[in-house]
């Protein structure tokens, strides 16, 4: 054990910190600040806006200054970490950071403590004052129940300025006082310690602070009190919105520091007391011969100081009462500060009132003038000047560092130096106290001192650290004249922290029962990012020459750099190892270094074995008064652990092959099956290995049944005399039993001698059997290749139950051996269902076979005996247990053909795969499925289903097939039935048979239905992870449609549309509303989540989807609910609701409210699919159909009733007339190229008729359904399409005003013809034309037409046509009488 340095925190982002206490460090480049934003999320705005307010930076002379300034930035800040380290604060010039730390998950993923910026801002008050010196000081908590923990954090921040200031973790001010004009230099702060004994001054608690000539001090009870105040009335204040706190008083000292010239750094050492001779010294020194001495030693407290003139100085002030017992120490300090200089705190910030604030603004408070002290001695070095002292935990040595680069070791009681290190400059220092665990102490021959047995006192041990940043090193020294112990590269820019202090408010009584976890000293690296301290053993402090532990040390050094180099080949590498394990004195080194003799891969196992057996021969020969039992037993278990592992390698290395013959008779005899069985068996497996079977890379080192020795050392070890397999990993775990049990499963190795050996070890039979199982079920692949393993199987797993422990004789018949549920429990768990079905065939045989011999043994007996119930007593055991086992042969062979299913593929679809469909499915188990709920079998088949993107109708066409009355001819249905769905594009091959063998082994649990709901939810489920994929959607809808149950269906609808789509759908439908068209890409993605053409198909689904509810409510009253059932193998199932049985839960919905949204979402994917502009969807609607939408389906809503507003109506025709005529133009225009990467989504998808979804919703909007069907008919004849025009005439029902459009429309046609062919045959024949008519043509505008190529023929029919539809009396009847003339001159032409 050496010393070490390890981390215990790191920071979450402290380049933030840098970038906020430095702005001028800040990378130039805009990216920098834009890389990760949720670092910046904890801090608040003022503080970045802290950095605009800075002025520009001017250009640095060098460039390499600024990249020295960003990684040495931590040695220009003031720096502090609490002792509990719950707190660290940051601070520069006038701002500060405080950081907390919090548990997060680092690289490795393991929890680690990581400091984050808590609160960041500026601490300055007064204009021109900078942060100099600051405490994170914890509190102790005064409730009973506490932990440990501090209650909360206090920060005390010193000033240029004079002030100190007290905050919360949250940066909120407690208090200020001015206590003396300079500026601040030094905080430090002493808490309670308990005196280690008798003879040690008990030491009160307390707050020092160091000006440049004089040293305040208060004292700890007293700030405790205030603080704990100051933070319930901050409380409160804020709670009630009243800013003015009035905080209690505060009591202080202050000492004028005399006769020294500067003063840097400071120590408080507490009170002393003098013994009589240094009493009497002292005195003689001062008052000369004739001085008075008092009977009693008086009490001082001590101050050092450090600087120059003298460099470091030492100051006594007088307590005035001597105290001449320990435990009135207390009750002395208490009076002495009530006589001496108390002076209120004459600077609180809401002391006085409003007025006299006003009015002393500008005045600074009064202070109370100081004490003078002059320094009684020091050390005068003239060209010396000190930088630091650090006082050591117990009070009795200080390390002071200098201008010269020198660490002085101070001796506090009498005033001298008594040791300097060299080459130190810049040097920080810290202390490390360390007290002995008397466990450790090994008691010698002839040791008589109280130190030398495990009763005495514990030792304590202080050590030095020193960091010296200009050679990035960190050393650790014992003191006071010991060696460095350690040392350490840990690069130049770091800050070490010795707080020297740890909980304030605990006493004799509270500091007993709290174990608070705090660290003595800390490195802070920025460059890693991380918080390190430092780990010294304690027996570094002893002595070289007394050391035995130093000498041991020594040696196991020397032996793991002799396993390492030397090669293990050579005679002597043996008898050296053997000469340096046996020099080691100390057991536990002894062991230590045992371990790693063992641990060694480069080591024969011969030198192992003979290594340890001459240290146990030596350990035997010593006496036994001076023998480590534990070592003792260490060895003699080794010992154990190395001849086990000797006999399994020699049996497994013995040239065994067993010379009988094995057939499929001898196969189905052993497991107890016909003919039939077997050759179900067979097909199952054959199955099953086909579609599992994986290309996987073996190496040629990797051999089965092999393990070195280390490793199996390592495995196993002994526990009272008992052998223990160790917590170890699932693979190692599998290693170990393929050393022990491959050999005898390939009929290589002896199984009754294996057996036999590992009996005889101590292996209980139950960890066998586990063994045993975890090797077959892990080796699936080998053991299907090799049928015969099963009768080795069976073999072993016979030895094994007849050990004496396996099955207790006296267990009683009528419950289960936990023999046999081992072995049922890990088949159930296993996700190689092929040879769980394997061994639990094998563990049936077996346990038949013991039951019947114990069934003839007990018959035996009865006949001997006349003992029936004996004999009834044994059926009812057999019949139980024999039950479990045909259970869990059903559920395995269930298992099995659903596994198998699952890893089958069909052939690849011609629509492009996506990634969630490429992803491997998992592999079950029995455990896995029972775990499931009832829906875990559908689930499963759904996810494959979703891989392998089966159609709904495919899966229908099984179903039906499955249960077809002819039987013989399953392949041709099929084919009949995918003749009849011309769209199925899979070929499923032998998949199918598969899916109808699963269909049989899940009657209830693949039901049609069910099913169908499960790949709905998958379908959907998977959409919603990637919105692009709008064919999932699609394929979800299908799958809706295909359940044939409404309450399932109407269920299943109202789930998708509540979890998934009504989010989305109102989001679509407030940026149609806001944008007034059909949004762009852009803002589809931004608002919605999707592309614009997901988007349409999405409205598109979303309309199915509202539309299959609605025929669901309609016929959910004629249909029963369903029941649904569980296969007779599953019933003990557990585990969540499955999405049948939450379907079912659902309430029915509001037909009137899902109509309504139906009517929203046609409206909406109307103005999509055609991209109309100038829609408004909601404005379609009045105020209260407004209010409904997006509403809960099942509720019921105030809708709109009665007669509408005309100008709803009118604003709804207008939109209803644009949808008509954006189809017919979508119907009749030139077909342009599509987009290939539509093609997927088009095949799914059937495009609505959308003349008649108009004219339904002009029925459901209030609007004439005749306009309609006539701006139909008028927009197909516009485009040419007369033969449909004739068809849609059909359906106007006013004809009339039918036939005023469509002779305008006549009149359109034939001004085109005549006026725009520009011909001399039409010339003659407008001149031959009625002057009314030549009238009427010319006010015609052919630019209205969309299809101008139309013949004449269909003109003329289009004629005859309105002349039959006009009555006589029309005033236009005349007209079109004269255009049946013309039409029918220009037919001639």
């Amino acid at each position: 054990m050496a010393c070490s340095i390890v981390q215990f925190c790191s920071f979450q982002d402290l380049q933030s910190a840098r970038d906020f206490l430095f702005p001028h460090l800040r990378e130039e480049t805009p990216g920098s600040l834009r890389k990760d934003p949720s670092k910046s999320s904890n801090w608040e705005d003022d503080s970045w806006g802290a950095w605009e307010e800075t002025e520009p930076q001017e250009p640095e002379e060098e460039g390499n200054t600024s990249k020295t300034q960003k990684t040495s930035w931590l040695q220009e800040c003031v720096l502090s970490l609490s002792p509990t380290s719950d707190l660290m604060v940051i601070a520069r010039e006038q701002k500060a950071a405080f950081l907390v730390p919090k548990w997060k998950h680092g690289d490795k993923g393991k929890e680690e403590m990581q400091f984050a910026v808590g609160w960041s801002g500026s601490l300055s008050v007064e204009g021109g004052e900078y942060v100099t010196s600051a405490l994170c000081i914890p509190l102790a908590s005064q409730k009973r129940s506490s932990t440990g923990r501090p209650d909360w954090t206090c920060i005390v921040v010193g000033f240029t300025s004079g002030y100190v200031r007290f905050y919360t973790e949250s940066g909120v001010l407690l208090l200020a006082q001015l206590l003396n004009e300079d500026k601040v230099l030094q905080l430090k702060c002493r808490t309670y310690e308990i005196p280690r004994h008798p003879g040690v001054t008990e030491q009160n608690e307390e707050l020092s602070i160091l000006y440049p000539a004089a040293i305040v001090t208060i004292d700890g009870f007293s700030l405790f009190q205030s603080l704990r105040a100051c933070r319930n009335q901050v409380a409160k204040a804020a709670a009630s919105g009243n800013e003015n706190i009035q905080p209690p008083p505060l009591a202080y000292k202050k000492w004028g520091l005399q006769d020294i010239d500067t003063i840097i750094d400071h120590a408080s050492i507490g009170i002393m007391t003098l013994s009589p001779f240094d009493q009497m010294k002292t005195a003689s020194n001062i008052g000369g011969f004739n001085a008075a001495i008092k009977n009693s030693p008086p009490a001082m407290s001590q101050y050092i100081t450090v600087g120059s003139s003298p460099f470091t100085g030492f100051f006594y002030a007088l307590e005035g009462s001597a105290q001449p017992l320990l435990s009135h120490i207390a009750l002395a300090a208490a009076s002495k500060l009530t006589s001496a200089l108390l002076s209120a705190a004459s600077g609180w910030l809401g002391w006085k009132s409003k007025h006299e604030e006003e009015s002393g603004q500008k005045q600074k408070p009064k202070m109370e003038p100081a004490t003078p002290l002059a320094v009684r001695f020091g050390l005068p070095d003239s060209r010396r000047h000190g930088e630091s002292i650090c006082l050591s935990p117990c009070n009795t040595l200080a390390a002071v560092t200098d201008d010269f680069g020198r660490v002085i070791l101070l001796d506090v009681s009498r005033g001298i130096a008594i040791r300097m290190w060299k080459g130190y400059r810049d040097a920080q220092t810290g202390w490390v106290q360390i007290v002995e665990d008397l466990h450790e102490r090994v008691p010698e021959k002839g040791d008589f001192s109280p130190f030398g047995s495990t009763q005495g006192p514990s030792r304590v041990a202080q050590f030095l650290v020193i960091y010296a940043p200009r050679r990035g090193i960190l050393e650790v020294w014992n003191t006071q004249q010991g060696p460095r112990v350690g040392a350490f590269n840990v690069g130049k820019h770091c800050r070490l922290l010795y707080p020297g202090y740890k909980i304030m408010g605990l006493n004799n009584v509270t500091s007993q029962s709290w174990q608070p976890q705090t660290y003595q000293i800390c490195l802070v690296d920025p460059v890693s990012a991380s918080v390190k301290t430092v780990n010294v053993p304690f027996h570094l402090a002893l002595s070289d020459k007394k050391s035995e532990r130093a000498k041991d040390l020594h040696l196991v050094k020397k032996l793991g750099a002799l396993l390492k180099t030397k090669s293990p080949g050579l005679d002597s590498f043996e008898t050296e190892i053997k000469e340096l394990i046996l020099d080691i004195k100390y057991p536990a080194t002894k062991r230590q270094a045992l371990e790693s003799i063992l641990a060694s891969e480069r080591l024969s196992f011969s030198c192992l074995r003979n290594v340890t057996q001459t240290l146990m021969d030596t350990l035997k020969n010593q006496e036994l008064e001076f023998v480590d039992e534990g070592l003792l037993q260490f060895c003699a278990s080794k010992l154990k652990l190395l001849h086990l592992y000797e006999s399994v390698s020699q049996l497994n290395s013995l040239d065994f092959h067993s010379d009988t013959p094995f057939s499929d008779n001898d196969l189905a005899v052993l497991l107890r099956l016909d003919d039939k069985e077997l050759a179900k068996l067979r097909a199952l497996l054959e199955k099953y290995k086909q579609e599992n079977t994986k290309a996987t890379v073996r190496f040629s080192e990797d051999t089965d049944g092999v393990l070195p020795v280390k490793t199996f050392l390592e495995y196993l070890e002994y526990e009272k005399d008992a052998l223990d397999i160790k917590k170890i990993s699932e693979e190692e775990y599998v290693a170990l039993g393929s050393f022990f049990f491959w050999k005898c499963l390939h009929g290589e190795s002896s199984t009754e001698e294996m057996c036999y050996t590992l009996e005889s070890a101590g292996l209980s039979p139950q960890q066998l059997l586990s063994l045993l199982l975890s090797v077959w079920l892990s080796k699936e692949k080998d053991i299907l290749d090799k049928p015969q393993s099963v009768c080795c199987l069976h073999t072993m797993l016979s030895l094994l139950s007849k050990m004496k422990v396996a099955i207790d004789e006296t267990w009683d018949s009528q419950s289960v051996s936990p023999w046999w549920q081992q072995m049922r429990t890990a088949c159930i768990q296993s996700e190689n269902n092929g040879a769980a079905l394997l061994s639990a065939h094998v563990g049936h045989s077996v346990a038949a076979q013991m039951s019947n011999s114990a069934a003839d043994k007990k018959f035996s007996q009865m006949v001997l005996g006349a003992d029936a119930e004996a004999l009834t007593d044994s059926w009812e055991a057999l019949s139980l247990d024999t039950e479990y086992w045909k259970l869990l042969l059903k559920q395995l062979e269930d298992c099995l053909i659903l596994q198998t299913l699952l890893h089958s593929k069909a052939s690849p679809p011609t629509a492009k795969v996506s990634s969630p469909q490429t992803e491997p499915l998992p592999r079950l188990s029995v455990k896995k499925l029972l775990e499931g709920g009832k829906g875990g079998v559908a689930d499963s088949v759904a996810k494959w289903i979703f891989k392998q993107d089966i159609s709904p109708e495919l899966l229908k066409c099984a179903k039906q097939e499955r249960d077809a009355e002819n039987p013989d001819e399953p392949k041709e249905g099929i084919a009949r039935s995918f003749l009849e769905v011309p769209e199925v594009q899979i070929d499923l091959g032998a998949t199918a048979d598969l899916l109808r063998l699963a269909y049989e082994q899940f009657p209830c649990s693949l039901e049609l239905d069910v099913l169908h709901a499960h790949c709905c939810w998958e379908y959907v489920v998977q959409w919603n992870k990637d919105p692009e994929e709008a064919r999932f959607l699609v394929r979800s809808i299908e799958h809706l449609k295909h359940i044939l149950n409404a309450h399932v269906q109407n269920g299943i609808a109202l789930m998708m549309w509540n979890t998934f789509l009504v989010k989305r759908f109102s989001a679509a439908t407030y940026l149609m509303d806001k944008v007034g068209k059909s949004p762009k890409d852009r803002l589809c993605r931004r608002d919605v989540g999707m592309s614009d053409t997901a988007m349409t198909f999405f409205l598109g689904s979303c309309l199915d989807l509202l539309q299959t509810s609605l025929e669901a409510d309609i016929s959910r009253d004629e249909m029963q609910v369903p029941v649904l059932d569980t296969e007779d193998a599953w019933l003990s199932v557990e585990g969540p609701i499955s999405i049948v049985e939450l379907a079912l839960e659902q309430k029915p919905i509001h037909y009137p409210l899902v109509e309504h949204h139906s009517i929203l979402c046609s409206i909406l994917y109307a103005a999509m699919h055609f991209s109309l502009k100038s829609v408004k969807p909601l404005a379609l609607f009045d105020s209260k159909g407004k209010n409904a939408f997006f509403k809960d389906l099942t509720s019921i809503q105030l809708l709109p009733s009665g007669e509408m507003d005309p100008n709803f109506i009118s604003v709804r025709q207008q939109f209803l007339l644009k949808v008509v005529s954006a189809a017919v133009q979508a119907q009749h225009s030139v077909t342009k190229d599509k987009d290939p990467s539509q093609e997927a989504v088009t095949t799914h998808w059937k495009d609505h008729n959308w003349p008649v979804l108009a004219v339904d919703l002009a029925h459901h909007l209030q609007v004439s359904e005749d306009v309609i069907r006539r701006h139909y008919v008028g927009e197909l004849y516009n485009y040419g399409a007369d033969l449909l025009g004739e068809e849609a005439i059909l359906q106007v029902h006013d004809k009339e005003v039918l036939a005023s459009q469509l002779l305008v429309l006549t009149g359109q046609r034939l001004a085109h013809a005549l006026f725009h062919t520009q011909t001399k045959e039409g010339m003659e024949l407008l001149a031959r034309l009625p002057p009314t008519l030549c009238t009427w043509l010319k006010a015609m505008n052919p630019q209205d037409l969309q299809n101008t190529d139309v013949p004449i023929a269909a003109t003329a029919k289009l004629v005859h046509k309105v002349i039959e539809l006009l009555p006589e009396k029309h005033g236009q009847y005349s007209l079109a009488l004269h255009l049946i003339e013309a039409v029918e001159a220009m037919a001639t032409l």
